[in-house]
């Protein structure tokens, strides 16, 4: 696994944990702990997003670099090899 390959993997198994927990949270919506294990991984999220869209390209339009240019639309689409 090359390093674009890991950092996507890895944003996807925070996404992942993210999506777990909301659902416990849906049910549990006072668990503290739950809440802060949320907004722990809340960050790496957005830390491992705004990393790899610096490498490589924007993962969502709220992530793309609008300074130069509309760099959204310069990253692969799926039939691209974009969600390899």
């Amino acid at each position: 696994m090359n390093a674009k390959e890991q950092l996507l993997f890895n944003v996807g198994v925070v996404d992942f944990t993210m999506t777990d927990l909301g659902l416990f949270l849906d049910t549990h919506p006072k668990d503290q702990r739950a809440l802060e294990y949320y907004r722990h991984y809340a960050q790496i999220k957005k830390q491992l997003c705004r990393e790899f869209s610096k490498k490589f390209y924007p993962l969502t339009m709220a992530e793309a670099d609008c300074e130069k240019a509309w760099e959204w639309a310069e990253a692969p689409l799926p039939w691209e090899g974009g969600c390899e």
